[in-house]
């Protein structure tokens, strides 16, 4: 505390008024000093020129008036007069040699103008920085954000000038986050409005060839099931959407219970044997544990693990195998899932978690991948207080996940 105090705006300003003050005060008396000594010096001059003359006089008198003394009398009385006449003269002159007040008055003007002038030479640093501040405050005042005032001293200037900078800093976050959340939602509207507008346009285009032109039945049959498939894939966009948002808004309620991975990786594996099939794919499961119990909501963490497992179907078909493994570490539950299909660049695996991304030579219709999937996947991993990453290289595109026991 006193510390703080010593480095303070108030202590500083304290003790430059008190060494100006000082400091006035010693130029007061130097001033004094030079007008009572240069006064002194002229009275006592005017002070000696008249007694030499009064006594020269005297002499004058004594000779024309004694006749009968001696020459040698009279230079010796003189000499006495000289010797003598400065002393009460002198006695004189300091009884009667007060300076006059209009020096008072200016002693007292030079003093004043002593110490703004010395207060102003010690805190010209200061003015200085606070010429600084305010500039930099003009700046912020204007939108350059990218200003930075720098610190000088351990006061409160200084602590201004860090509240300016820190403020500076949190208000260009939050003017970037909201560019970023802007583009976002444009980047959302647009593809939503792409996704929306690509399977409606071919379920229109196909019903309207079904219902105007004369088909053959077995015609009829392949374009009413195309338009099935793109209404099922229209519908899975929509459901997807309306989930992520609810993941977006805080809107999803988990109703928690003990669940055991590893059964329901399992019966998840088997739920999606017509995929395997379908896409000519072995699959193996390697577990550790007989078991691994964790604490959630059964129905939304194995939708993230089929999430996790129908992208890797869809992606990793070329290479023919894809693995999960299971293992429990300290309190953790960790599970990989691999395929090795094509290697997913350096550039895109930081944002395939993002919300309508996806891998360049994933955006066709063979995929039919949402670009919402591995999003609210993600979303799902991390409310249940875990997290998802994923690595790809040549040994396989890996998506590990890490759940925690107990929670």
């Amino acid at each position: 505390m006193e510390d703080k105090f010593i480095h303070s705006f108030r202590y500083r300003n304290l003790w430059y008024s008190i060494l100006s003050a000082i400091l006035a005060l010693l130029t007061v008396l130097f001033f004094l000093g030079i007008v009572h000594f240069i006064s002194y010096t002229l009275l006592s001059n005017q002070e000696y020129r008249q007694a030499l003359e009064t006594a020269t006089s005297d002499y004058k008198n004594q000779t024309s008036n004694s006749s009968n003394n001696s020459v040698s009398d009279a230079i010796y009385q003189n000499s006495l007069n000289l010797k003598y006449a400065p002393d009460v003269n002198t006695k004189n002159s300091q009884s009667n040699g007060e300076l006059d007040p209009v020096v008072y008055l200016v002693a007292l003007f030079i003093g004043f103008a002593s110490f703004i002038t010395y207060f102003m030479i010690f805190t010209k640093k200061m003015s200085s920085y606070l010429k600084e501040i305010s500039k930099g405050i003009d700046e912020l005042a204007i939108g350059n954000f990218d200003v930075r005032i720098p610190l000088r001293n351990d006061d409160e200037f200084t602590r201004i000038a860090q509240n300016l900078n820190r403020m500076a800093v949190e208000i260009k976050a939050i003017m970037e986050e909201e560019r970023n959340t802007e583009s976002k939602k444009n980047e959302l509207i647009t593809n939503v409005a792409h996704d929306l507008r690509t399977p409606l346009t071919s379920i229109i285009g196909y019903l309207d060839l079904v219902s105007k032109k004369d088909l053959p039945a077995e015609i009829k049959d392949k374009y009413i099931g195309i338009a099935y498939n793109k209404s099922i894939r229209l519908e899975k966009l929509i459901e997807d959407l309306f989930s992520y948002t609810k993941f977006e808004f805080g809107e999803v309620k988990f109703y928690k219970k003990e669940v055991d991975i590893v059964k329901m990786l399992y019966q998840l594996l088997d739920e999606f044997y017509p995929s395997f099939t379908e896409y000519g794919l072995e699959y193996s499961f390697d577990v550790t544990v007989p078991s691994a119990v964790v604490s959630a909501d059964g129905d939304y963490l194995a939708r993230a693990f089929a999430n996790l497992i129908g992208n890797a179907i869809k992606y990793g078909a070329d290479g023919k195998n894809i693995n999960l493994r299971l293992e429990v570490k300290d309190t953790e539950v960790i599970v990989t899932i691999t395929n090795y299909g094509e290697v997913i660049p350096k550039k895109d695996i930081t944002h395939i978690f993002e919300k309508f991304y996806r891998v360049e030579y994933s955006r066709n219709e063979e995929h039919g991948g949402t670009g919402l999937g591995l999003a609210i996947a993600r979303n799902i991993f991390e409310m249940h207080g875990g997290q998802v990453t994923a690595r790809s290289g040549l040994d396989g595109t890996v998506f590990e996940v890490i759940l925690p026991i107990g929670q």
